[in-house]
């Protein structure tokens, strides 16, 4: 296990630690793996959920439960995942930040069953302890590689300062407050994607995680527009791949409260 100063952060610098020449991405994805690719000059490109059909690379991103779509991958999609790192001889890194958000989804490191050769986990306490701000977040997996990364991070002062290492060992001894930051969670996405359906939405995964993915089959800014005009701000889907374009993302991190102000506004 290696602290990170948040898992933008290890998004980031990884294809850098790794010296990788091509990585690879979901086509729907958060910006920073992208981004990483870009900071390290490597070649970069943007792929579908089936593994079998991905050209050969050095890294690979995966994101299970994802952002911003909140899809899981099932075991099998994530088996093909392994396969093709062994077939590649290829790091998968397997950003993992949503995972305690649902039953449903499974960590990259239980399907490959002890072999992590190669694979990577990245998990946040951002999102599943309520630590955003802390930058406090770590990378499981391969022991050998781990090794190699925290070697380069020790002399680039990539470290996390104690106090943080501390919160982290108490947010992590307690599982309590996990279940009810995924109950608090649940609860706020069935209220606002029950409203959203009412009113014509298309719901598309949404399984886990903090945010609703949704369209009206229309471009994403229009939506926006939508939701402005009544008081709600949203991320158009544009932001995250062009297959987002007639999509939106609505975070359920506001309130109790605000989430059925939202869903009571929208109903009108």
């Amino acid at each position: 296990m290696l602290p990170t100063i948040g898992s933008k952060e290890l998004v980031a610098w990884l294809p850098t630690f790794l010296q990788s020449k091509k990585v690879l991405y979901p086509e729907i994805a958060y910006p920073t793996y992208l981004v990483g690719s870009k900071i390290s000059g490597a070649q970069s490109e943007a792929v579908g959920i089936d593994a079998s059909k991905w050209p050969s690379a050095d890294l690979a991103w995966i994101n299970s439960p994802a952002n911003p779509t909140g899809q899981v991958q099932s075991e099998e999609q994530l088996q093909a995942v392994i396969s093709w790192a062994r077939a590649n001889d290829a790091v998968v890194a397997s950003d993992e930040c949503y995972l305690s958000f649902t039953n449903q989804a499974k960590s990259i490191l239980a399907v490959a069953k002890g072999d992590n050769h190669n694979l990577l986990a990245v998990h946040s306490l951002s999102k599943r302890s309520n630590l955003a701000g802390y930058r406090a977040a770590f990378i499981i997996g391969d022991a050998k590689l781990i090794s190699q990364i925290r070697e380069i991070r020790k002399h680039a002062g990539m470290m996390v300062p104690l106090p943080v290492q501390k919160a982290m060992i108490a947010a992590l001894s307690d599982e309590i407050h996990v279940a009810e930051q995924a109950k608090r969670y649940n609860d706020r996405r069935t209220i606002l994607r029950t409203a959203l359906e009412k009113i014509g939405f298309e719901v598309k995964f949404s399984e886990a995680g903090l945010y609703i993915w949704c369209t009206k089959n229309e471009d994403c800014w229009k939506t926006v527009d939508w939701f402005a005009d009544h008081g709600v701000l949203v991320t158009p889907g544009s932001f995250y791949g062009e297959l987002g374009n007639k999509f939106v993302r609505i975070a359920l991190t506001a309130t109790d409260e605000n989430i059925k102000q939202v869903a009571e506004r929208i109903s009108k």
